[in-house]
């Protein structure tokens, strides 16, 4: 994924006074060819990114492979951005055309969700992490009991905390139907932790 935008040593003192620069600013610096604007888009959103598409492949190569095509996308298109939505909701629109897009080329549309594993955070003790780790693969677990369409909703609702308007927005559904979905897959995913020992979404 690093080798997405490449950028020279004299760029980095204009790169880092542009930290600050919001993402809507970087975009209309990309529509006019700034790589320097690229790269901190790139940097500021390819984990986010890398995340949302690997819950959806869970293949890690597919998705720094789709991570690239993403990125590449927006230096093409950033004029197609008319600011109807946050930046970070286009780019998992994007991320989401083209992981599901790779999956009906692969003629598969679930994968079984064991290679996927969290990273633990560094500060935690060794049995925090363990906690952690068991605590996050009974959730895991749980969510891949989910339908795809429910799945789904849990993934940006929690793990990338997207609002009902900004989800609708991401999948191409009215906000009703994301308002019943969330409500379905709450539950339904709430009885499957009871279910494994776990009391709350929360945990």
């Amino acid at each position: 994924m690093q080798n997405v935008i490449a950028i020279n040593p004299a760029a980095r003192q204009s790169i880092a006074a542009a930290q600050s620069t919001s993402d809507e600013t970087l975009l209309r610096g990309i529509a006019d060819g700034n790589r320097n604007a690229m790269h901190i888009l790139y940097s500021r959103h390819n984990v986010r990114v890398y995340r949302f598409i690997l819950r959806i492949v869970r293949d890690s190569t597919m998705a720094e492979d789709l991570v690239s095509q993403v990125f590449l996308d927006v230096w093409r298109t950033a004029r197609q951005f008319e600011g109807r939505s946050q930046v970070s909701t286009w780019l998992l629109s994007i991320a989401r055309f083209k992981a599901l897009t790779a999956l009906r080329q692969r003629r598969f549309e679930d994968i079984d969700q064991d290679d996927v594993r969290e990273i633990a955070d560094e500060a935690d003790t060794p049995e925090v992490s363990l906690e952690r780790a068991s605590t996050s693969e009974i959730l895991r677990a749980c969510v891949a009991k989910l339908s795809p369409a429910h799945r789904e909703i849990i993934n940006l609702v929690y793990y990338h905390e997207k609002s009902v308007e900004e989800v609708g927005a991401i999948i191409g559904v009215p906000q009703s139907t994301v308002k019943t979905r969330m409500f379905y897959a709450r539950r339904q995913l709430a009885d499957l932790l009871r279910g494994a020992g776990v009391n709350s979404l929360a945990a």
